[in-house]
């Protein structure tokens, strides 16, 4: 039996799966933990990520380890995406974290952010055609999916965090900050060549402010089954209404708000703008939730690697 440790350094969190595998390559996640790291915070245009985020986040690392240091056979793999992948002191940060935790990091581009996305949920989701949309702290990847084929995939620098920040989206919206992230994520949005051929479909949709926003409306149905997000959907009403509801609260109200984790809620509408945006681009009716990402593409492509029988 082997122990897979998955380490995931976000720009907004930090998270770590524990999968154990047997010999015949069954997989079985048996632990996960989560911390509210928020790396990306406060590196602006220059992009340099700020000593007290990266403390934090050491930190959260530390405590990983002392889940798993005691643990049999076990292999650690740790990735991070946008925040260190833009980081003008990218470098400093992996020795940083290489002397203090012992932890070697591979940073993600990307296009290969996107792909570990698409093959996290692709044999989750029971559908043929449809758009991932990855929305995470400092990134958005977007997969257009055809036949269950990945056709098209992009990473945009651009998400939950850094949207907040540039336009003042944390606590009470002024109508002009609204308008203005509404035009830049339009003309972002405009500059990927292929979106249009995804008119009308069905958006898979990942990151944080996707399961709070699936968590809000659990809670408000009264959902019993909110263990799990995959396959939950929404119809475009459903999700302009909890948006248009979120925007009508300050952030003192928001933190009150059943299935919102108040460390989001100064987040939750730059994150949610981005979905909002790419819905009105592409008229897409329905948005389905997936608890597949990358974290799930690493395993599937590891196991495959690994274990030849499976």
């Amino acid at each position: 039996m082997q122990n897979l440790v998955i380490v995931d350094i976000g720009s907004n969190s930090s998270r770590m799966s524990i999968y154990q595998i047997s010999e015949d390559g069954y997989c079985e996640e048996i632990k996960r933990c989560k911390s509210d790291s928020r790396l990306s915070e406060g590196m602006g245009k220059d992009k340099v990520l700020q000593p007290v985020a990266i403390n934090r986040t050491i930190n959260s690392l530390k405590s990983f380890k002392q889940t798993y240091s005691s643990m049999k056979n076990v292999t650690v793999m740790t990735i991070a995406t946008a925040a260190v992948r833009q980081a003008a002191n990218q470098k400093a940060f992996i020795r940083k974290v290489r002397k203090k935790v012992g932890l070697n990091i591979r940073v993600l581009s990307g296009r290969q952010e996107a792909y570990y996305d698409y093959l996290g949920v692709v044999n989750k989701i029971k559908m043929n055609d449809y758009m991932i949309m990855d929305i995470g702290g400092a990134s958005i990847e977007l997969v257009r999916v055809q036949g269950k084929k990945r056709r098209d995939l992009i990473s945009v620098p651009v998400g939950a965090v850094n949207i907040s920040e540039r336009f003042n989206l944390n606590n009470h919206v002024p109508a002009a900050s609204l308008f203005s992230a509404q035009r830049f994520l339009k003309d972002v949005f405009h500059r990927v060549p292929w979106l249009k051929k995804a008119d009308h479909y069905q958006l898979v949709v990942l990151g944080g402010a996707a399961r709070t926003l699936a968590r809000i409306n659990q809670n408000h149905q009264r959902f019993r089954n909110n263990d799990t997000l995959n396959g939950y959907h929404l119809n475009q009403h459903r999700v302009l209404s909890t948006f248009e509801y979120l925007l009508r609260n300050d952030l003192k109200h928001r933190k009150q708000i059943r299935g919102l984790e108040s460390e989001r809620a100064d987040i939750i509408l730059g994150g949610l703008l981005p979905l909002i945006t790419v819905i009105d681009e592409l008229d897409s009716r329905r948005i389905v939730f997936s608890e597949g990402g990358v974290r799930e593409g690493l395993i599937n492509e590891y196991i495959r690697k690994h274990y030849k029988n499976y």
